[in-house]
């Protein structure tokens, strides 16, 4: 659902983080509509507006490393 404003987010990376580096950016629509400190103000000023769900709110740094996570998990082995 949110596919097109973190598409924004990668297309646009260099030029959002010359304007919001290490802010919270809220984007809807393709547009940013705010920058913040924390995730939090962001979240809480975002919901005021908008429907759960229908923002994003990405840290703006530069590389790739600002927008992938990676997960290890352990998977149990047992005898059989």
């Amino acid at each position: 659902m949110l596919h097109d404003e973190f598409q924004y987010y990668i297309n646009n990376q260099d030029k959002l983080v010359n304007d919001y580096n290490g802010k919270y950016i809220v984007i809807k629509d393709q547009k940013v509509f705010g920058a913040y400190e924390t995730e939090i103000e962001a979240y809480i000023e975002a919901k005021k507006e908008f429907e759960l769900g229908t923002f994003l709110i990405q840290k703006c740094e530069p590389g790739e490393d600002a927008f992938t996570a990676v997960f290890y998990s352990r998977r149990p082995v047992f005898n059989q």
